[in-house]
């Protein structure tokens, strides 16, 4: 088997959307997706929902609300793990700084 193994350094890959949410994809491939977000203060992923895959949020920075799908707002810091259900809606908002998390998705539906 041939070795495949990558590194990033996430940290390096941050960058804010004044105007709205900012995603940077970090890797894609088939078997999976993982996302780094950076929010400004009050920004606001709207609810929406990943229906073939758990969604693993991982907060770097800041804090966050992070709401599933009973819409009750949890506040989460750098280094607590979140775990949605595929096909569970939910959103994020900023708190009152930058907000810096890293998303993990099983596949990647429209991976060619």
């Amino acid at each position: 088997m041939e070795a495949d193994m990558k590194t990033i350094q996430i940290l390096d890959h941050i960058r804010f959307n004044e105007s709205a949410p900012h995603s940077e994809p970090l890797h894609v491939d088939a078997t999976g997706r993982a996302l780094l977000f950076a929010l400004r203060p009050g920004q606001v992923v709207r609810e929406h929902n990943a229906p073939h895959s758990p969604v693993n949020v991982v907060v770097l920075q800041g804090h966050g609300y992070f709401a599933g799908g009973d819409q009750i707002e949890t506040l989460l810091g750098p280094n607590a793990l979140m775990v949605i259900a595929p096909g569970e809606n939910h959103s994020i908002r900023a708190a009152d700084e930058d907000l810096v998390f890293l998303i993990i998705l099983h596949g990647a539906p429209d991976y060619a």
